[in-house]
């Protein structure tokens, strides 16, 4: 096990949250990871951060007004709806922004079988409602939501959802009932390609467990994860895009 392996591996030990980001993707031909090696017993955190540093793009304050900060929130693990406003926290501080111009999120996690309602979602969307109303989201969506579903939450909610993406790989042709009940409240429909599961609980540890060995991978488990990107208004070319990620060790 190499030096930084080993640091990785007792900074983990101690941890009771990580949290991962990528940096700007787009930069990651040209950068490679830089991890500390060493620590004291005093700097052992309780929530470990790691990135690619170097990758990292804030957003400069003087182009603000230029650029478009969206993201998309997919909700992995069985958690509190807190992991909403937590998951658009770190996504402001990492790109150096008070707000954030729009939040997607996906559909919640539910057990097989069982058809997604109205009931699943209003958690997290009264947390998106609230994030709203404090000025740290300017307009939310949903995802993968059928006409009944989405004129259920768009009767219900206070704050209305402003989009709602369909996956063109379960549907070629955009539903007529959808379309005209988006047409009359003014929900965009947008298209997406993500698969139903963009990140599981296993393919988070066989992850974890391949860049640190010789740890207990399976007592971490993965929260959620944000996926976010920063475009250029007047020319529409992606400047920064990438990911956010926090799990917690079981138990704590």
């Amino acid at each position: 096990m190499g030096t930084d392996s080993r640091a990785a591996k007792a900074l983990l030990a101690r941890a009771r949250t990580l949290h991962l980001q990528t940096g700007n993707l787009l930069n990651w031909g040209r950068l490679r990871k830089k991890c500390p090696s060493t620590h004291s017993e005093e700097e052992f955190p309780d929530v470990l951060e790691c990135t690619v540093s170097h990758a990292v793009e804030k957003i400069n304050p003087d182009e603000r007004e230029e650029m478009k900060v969206s993201a998309k929130l997919f909700i992995v693990g069985s958690n509190s709806s807190s992991s909403t406003r937590s998951a658009v926290d770190m996504a402001c501080s990492v790109l150096g922004v008070a707000q954030l111009d729009s939040v997607i999120i996906a559909s919640p996690p539910i057990e097989d079988g069982v058809n997604l309602s109205l009931e699943h979602l209003q958690p997290y969307w009264e947390e998106l409602e609230n994030l709203v109303q404090s000025k740290k989201i300017v307009a939310i969506g949903t995802s993968d939501l059928d006409k009944t579903q989405l004129e259920q939450l768009y009767q219900w909610a206070q704050v209305k959802p402003n989009s709602n993406q369909v996956n063109l790989a379960s549907c070629c042709v955009m539903p007529p009932d959808l379309t005209a009940f988006a047409k009359q409240f003014d929900i965009q429909l947008l298209t997406h390609n993500d698969p139903k599961e963009l990140l599981s609980e296993a393919s988070f540890q066989e992850a974890l467990q391949e860049s640190i060995p010789d740890i207990q991978a399976q007592e971490w488990v993965p929260l959620w994860l944000l996926r976010y990107s920063v475009i250029v208004k007047s020319r529409g070319i992606i400047k920064s895009k990438g990911y956010i990620l926090q799990a917690k060790r079981r138990g704590s």
